[in-house]
């Protein structure tokens, strides 16, 4: 690994409102177990922010063992852009375009990825069939603040799951909007797996995808990537991992260091993430 990629220390910030396990009714669960170490199954784990990928900042700069080693569950990107990532049980996949998923090499690198370790701490189930924007709206307003990080994750069988992944790309890098247009969609009958992603506030953005961000993998390992849309049925169980802690590594050479990340670059996010 060539450190001087790497910040020598990671940004963590934690937030302290959920230092007592109780805020507005929002419980941890006591009984999870113990990580390697303390408290680390508690922190969001991100490297690089989203509107840095947004402007092109694709060079892979922390290596999957590395991803492992910080969480087993979670979402990302790889070098160039090259697929999307899915963290599932501790196994990290790629989702290329060619509609294939799939295992990470502990060699391969990510620009862009958010992971923690997995503990239920809560569930809601669905009241009725949904899209996602339909599942975002009402699910956000489940949940017992807006203003904390969750790790989401639903299995069953989805009668539709739209899905997309982009192709590798080439230097000098496009914009990630830029990108997308070449984007390979599919869409899925029937499928059976688990959406895995996260919520996360209002103020994260910038830096990450703030409401929800969720991709999907199938149980057979055979499909999978971005979720654009997802038809979930009522009663389908959604399972929160409260996540109090964030974590970040920045690169500290290359594209980053001259990108302007003073735009507002929200609503070219929110024309991608359709």
């Amino acid at each position: 690994m060539d450190t001087k990629f790497f910040l020598g220390i990671v940004l963590a910030i934690v937030v302290v409102f959920a230092g007592a396990a109780v805020y507005s009714g929002l419980t941890k669960n006591q009984t999870a177990v113990a990580a390697p170490a303390a408290g680390d199954r508690d922190v969001l784990y991100q490297v690089s922010t989203i509107d840095a990928l947004m402007q092109g900042v694709f060079d892979g700069i922390r290596p999957v063992k590395e991803i492992r080693r910080q969480g087993d569950f979670g979402i990302g990107t790889f070098d160039a852009l090259d697929g999307e990532m899915i963290v599932l049980d501790g196994v990290v996949y790629q989702a290329k375009a060619d509609g294939r998923i799939y295992p990470a090499d502990d060699r391969m690198t990510t620009p862009f990825a958010t992971v923690t370790f997995f503990d239920q701490d809560r569930t809601e189930v669905t009241e009725q069939p949904m899209n996602l924007s339909e599942f975002s709206s009402a699910m956000e307003r489940r949940l017992p603040t807006g203003n904390m990080i969750y790790a989401v994750r639903m299995h069953g069988t989805f009668p539709s799951v739209k899905v997309r992944a982009i192709p590798a790309q080439h230097k000098p890098f496009p914009t990630l909007a830029e990108a997308s247009k070449n984007q390979s969609v599919y869409t899925y009958t029937n499928s059976t797996g688990t959406v895995v992603g996260f919520f996360t506030p209002v103020f994260f953005r910038g830096v990450n995808v703030a409401g929800y961000h969720l991709h999907f993998i199938s149980d057979d390992k055979k499909t999978g990537g971005h979720i654009l849309d997802i038809t979930i049925p009522a009663h389908t169980t959604v399972v929160y991992d409260i996540t109090p802690g964030f974590a970040m590594a920045l690169p500290t050479s290359g594209d980053f260091t001259g990108v302007d990340l003073s735009k507002d670059l929200t609503g070219d996010l929110a024309q991608i993430e359709k």
